[in-house]
């Protein structure tokens, strides 16, 4: 005769339940959700094997498979009489949708031109001011830097960063300005 015995749940947190509302509970409920997300913006494609069956599948299958037509997860596949990918096309603007006038506009452009001008000068500041303090790499260290050479390189590595991003602001803001019309 075989006697099972059954152990009680251990006390320590591996082994027991999760809390309502606790982190592990939250992640838990959190997680499949972001796989969900992630799978459901995939690219799906249909494609028809050597003996003519459809399958569809987000995996590239088999170089003998016919690729028939792709669609993002999120939108549903059109179907098309050419078997070809659904063409994409603009969205028209909905009748009765409140259009504004061109002096209007033209107002409203040239008001996020002097604001984006003024950021951009403002960055082009910033920018200059890290470039000083960076020094081209070799800023003077500071009094608690010169026994600790460790401090020394790790302000050295944020001054870089706050340079680079800097550059990167400048960059993205001059853009900017020329896409507006």
């Amino acid at each position: 005769m075989v006697n099972i015995v059954r152990h009680a749940r251990p006390a320590h947190p591996i082994g027991a339940p999760a809390q309502r509302g606790s982190p592990r509970r939250r992640l838990a409920l959190a997680l499949p959700l972001c796989l969900f997300a992630a799978a459901a913006t995939a690219e799906i494609c249909k494609y028809a094997d050597p003996a003519g069956n459809i399958h569809y599948t987000n995996v590239p299958p088999d170089k003998s498979w016919r690729k028939l037509s792709c669609a993002n997860g999120d939108e549903p596949q059109r179907k098309t009489g050419s078997g070809a990918a659904p063409a994409t096309r603009a969205a028209a603007t909905p009748p009765g949708f409140p259009r504004v006038d061109t002096a209007t506009q033209k107002g409203r452009d040239d008001v996020r031109r002097k604001v984006l001008a003024d950021e951009l000068a403002s960055e082009e500041k910033l920018l200059g001011e890290a470039r000083v303090a960076y020094a081209d790499g070799a800023p003077t260290p500071l009094p608690e830097e010169k026994t600790d050479a460790e401090k020394y390189r790790q302000r050295i590595a944020r001054l870089r960063q706050a340079v680079g991003l800097h550059e990167k602001n400048v960059e993205a803001l001059k853009k900017e300005i020329a896409n507006v019309k």
